[in-house]
């Protein structure tokens, strides 16, 4: 579920629709969790899909580390990519606010951590990151867990709407990753190793699905 305080609009014919802010959501904000509506589709199930629903399928949801689409319910699944993000995500099926973001302004995560299926270019925002990589994971996890213990002790200090769709097994044992760093759970843990990857962006500009999450 994403956080209450948002809502859907259209952010620009590049990206199409995004997720904006609707009220001030304070740094350390959990701005989305897995919850019990999102529908997991295992490998044999997407096999199964008629063509039209395995391609939306495709345009909407992210694969987990287990090679399963998670597909969310809600507006959730429009969450715009960005190389420098404001929301990031952790290895406990939830996401937090890594700085304040303010009315109006769009949440954006790095697919980088989402296993895509293909390399894309996304729109150029004077990063050293131009592409993301089905691996990236593999590269850039010791960089994002130094940014995920950083700011989690933060997650412990605001207001959370979202709490109550955490396990509560799951919520204590990152509040003891909070208080003992060295226990966090990686961001590796969530990367899906695909058989083949290929290298080659098959997407030469801007987005690979507009109205949706992935650009």
């Amino acid at each position: 579920m994403i956080h209450p305080d948002t809502k859907i609009i259209f952010i620009s014919p590049e990206k199409g629709y995004g997720v904006v802010a609707e009220k001030f959501i304070p740094k350390g904000t959990i701005t989305w969790v897995q919850d019990k509506l999102d529908r997991v589709f295992k490998p044999a199930e997407i096999k199964a899909l008629d063509p039209i629903a395995k391609k939306y399928l495709e345009k909407y949801s992210f694969t987990n580390k287990n090679g399963e689409m998670v597909l969310c319910w809600d507006n959730g699944k429009f969450v715009n990519h960005s190389f420098n993000p404001n929301c990031f995500s952790t290895a406990y099926d939830f996401e937090i606010a890594i700085r304040d973001i303010f009315p109006g302004e769009e949440l954006t995560d790095d697919y980088g951590y989402l296993n895509v299926d293909h390399p894309f270019d996304a729109i150029d925002e004077g990063t050293k990151r131009k592409t993301v990589y089905p691996d990236d994971l593999l590269h850039y996890y010791p960089e994002w867990d130094s940014l995920i213990k950083e700011k989690a002790p933060l997650v412990l200090e605001v207001n959370q709407p979202l709490l109550p769709l955490i396990e509560h097994e799951i919520w204590e044992e990152f509040v003891d990753a909070v208080e003992n760093p060295k226990k966090m759970r990686s961001l590796l843990e969530c990367y899906y190793p695909r058989k083949e990857l290929d290298h080659t962006p098959i997407y030469n500009g801007i987005l690979k699905n507009p109205d949706m999450g992935i650009i």
